[in-house]
């Protein structure tokens, strides 16, 4: 079975990954006793949402994905790492 992606649906995937992506690096930075979960934790995030097929739920979730990335890459900051 092929799957028929539109632009829309290009682009919108191309996001997720890239988000994906930042998200791991940023757990790198985060202190070794917590690397771990974090990197689970974000894995978890992604496959709970795997089949979602709706382009505005897939938007939205992008979106807070940014917004709690913002936040965790500024903690990490804020404590030095």
């Amino acid at each position: 079975m092929a799957l028929s992606f539109d632009l829309q649906d290009f682009i919108l995937r191309a996001r997720v990954l890239k988000l994906y992506r930042q998200a791991l690096r940023t757990a790198k930075r985060a202190p070794e006793h917590a690397r771990v979960e974090l990197k689970h934790t974000i894995r978890q995030e992604m496959e709970k949402n795997r089949n979602c097929k709706e382009k505005q739920r897939i938007r939205f979730l992008i979106s807070e994905g940014l917004e709690r990335l913002k936040g965790l890459d500024e903690m990490l900051d804020m404590q030095g790492h």
